[in-house]
């Protein structure tokens, strides 16, 4: 079925919607054999075992309908040393332990051999949790919010760019469009793309809240529903996957690269958050300073005194540091804000329920567990030792002289990758999050990525000096 075919037929897409749900099917707390029932009356044909390596990058083992019972008990092995800072060789075998909470069934394909997925967590064959998996790290720093009695929940913009391919099908960088800022067809040509996302994303049980073009040619946003920190990592994944599934049906190429074209807005991943207890929102206190409460003031400490060694994690290649430059409504300073969006830090005017938090300083490139993990852990220091944030900057931070900067006491963020890896190793509550396996790997991965980076001799190399020397 082309793209154009299947945009304009709701019906069809309709009913794979219905059955790709599991809901009331399920329920909460769903049991193995309950998933096994499903997907033999869904006629799910292959099941998707899905994990994320330490950089981010998506993986999955696919097994057929004959291994579902061995898979959905957490008993089907893969090979580790495969996978980008797993394990060594000697020590290959790992075991993937499905989260049945996670079952969706993809809306498209075949009804009669459909194909559905289970996110997975890593473990060792003698069924200890692996240190290396980064949902499990995010678990572990849930957990300790859970053991002040907080819960974190979070919602994120995850921006992207689509590019035409080329006749051999690879990607280039010329838009599809022209568009700008909220703007419609015929200008914005990428509408059909996000309309196919918005219905495989409601397909797969998101709460579709907007999509938008967004400010530079051939970029666009679409937001889904805030829920708890490990929900909306893993939804954060998915949506890749559906986003480039969908541009891939239009022949186009998304990207989540942060800045893929030089003199243009690049991508953000403005990260929302808060924290709750039983009675509600522990950031919003009526009677509090800018109806903020004392216990969002320190998270906001938390994440502005870690924040240089958080932007390795959430601004994890060499291409984030092309983002993170003044003029780009991008932040480039330590920060934070009642309004404005120049700062690091934004407190968004809603209050009550929706009192949050946005850091603005994550791209889409990141590996979304370790990402929230890390500012979660920022946060929670902030709250342990009462870090104040200082007074909020409700300026123009772009606009500020250097002894203005001086005054706030405003430090720069990381000017590049190498920057931000060395704060990171300095910082003991963000290695702490990490772990020692996460963070080992990670910083020599990044370490290598960065002197691969720096002995290239790029084209504006070439147009500056061929020449002229």
């Amino acid at each position: 079925m082309s793209p154009d075919t299947m945009f304009d037929a709701p019906a069809e897409h309709a009913a794979e919607t219905r059955f790709s749900r599991y809901g009331q099917e399920l329920g909460a707390d769903p049991e193995p054999g309950g998933v096994l029932d499903l997907c033999r009356i869904l006629n799910v044909r292959y099941l998707r075992l899905t994990f994320t390596d330490i950089l981010g990058q998506s993986k999955n083992v696919e097994v057929p309908a004959s291994q579902f019972s061995k898979a959905l008990e957490g008993e089907i092995l893969f090979d580790g040393s495969s996978i980008q800072g797993f394990v060594r060789i000697e020590e290959s075998d790992m075991l993937l332990k499905p989260d049945l909470k996670t079952f969706r069934v993809f809306p498209w394909g075949n009804p009669e051999a459909r194909v559905a997925r289970l996110i997975c967590d890593v473990y060792n064959p003698d069924d200890t949790p692996f240190a290396g998996d980064p949902r499990l790290a995010l678990k572990r720093v849930t957990s300790e919010a859970a053991e002040l009695g907080f819960e974190m929940m979070a919602g994120v913009e995850a921006e992207f760019f689509l590019f035409h391919r080329n006749g051999q099908g690879e990607p280039t960088t010329i838009t599809h469009d022209h568009g700008g800022y909220f703007d419609l067809t015929p200008v914005d040509l990428g509408e059909r793309t996000r309309r196919m996302i918005i219905n495989d994303l409601e397909a797969m049980g998101f709460e579709v809240e907007a999509g938008h073009h967004e400010v530079a040619p051939g970029q666009h946003e679409i937001d889904f529903k805030y829920a708890d920190a490990m929900t909306t990592a893993d939804n954060l994944n998915t949506f890749r996957f559906i986003v480039r599934n969908a541009a891939m049906a239009h022949d186009l190429h998304a990207t989540f690269m942060p800045k893929p074209i030089f003199g243009q807005n690049g991508s953000g991943m403005h990260t929302h958050q808060s924290l709750f207890t039983p009675e509600g929102n522990v950031f919003y206190d009526p009677d509090g300073e800018y109806e903020l409460a004392d216990a969002m003031r320190f998270y906001i400490g938390g994440l502005k005194r870690h924040a240089r060694a958080i932007a390795a994690i959430t601004n994890p290649i060499v291409n984030s540091y092309k983002r993170l430059v003044p003029g780009y409504e991008a932040p480039v300073n330590v920060a934070w804000s009642r309004r404005n969006r120049s700062p690091l830090i934004r407190v968004p005017e809603r209050r009550g329920a929706g009192t949050r938090v946005e850091f603005r300083m994550p791209d889409p490139a990141c590996n979304p567990y370790l990402a929230l993990a890390v500012q979660l852990a920022a946060g929670l220091d902030g709250l342990r030792n009462e870090i104040d944030p200082g007074p909020p900057v409700d300026t123009n931070v772009w606009r500020l002289s250097e002894e203005e900067r001086r005054k706030y006491q405003m430090e720069s963020l990381p000017a590049n990758l190498k920057e931000a890896v060395d704060e990171l190793a300095k910082d003991e509550v963000i290695t702490a999050a990490l772990g020692e396996h996460i963070l080992d790997n990670f910083v020599e991965a990044k370490k290598k990525e960065w002197s691969e980076y720096i002995a290239q001799v790029t084209e504006w190399e070439l147009d500056t000096y061929l020449a002229t020397y």
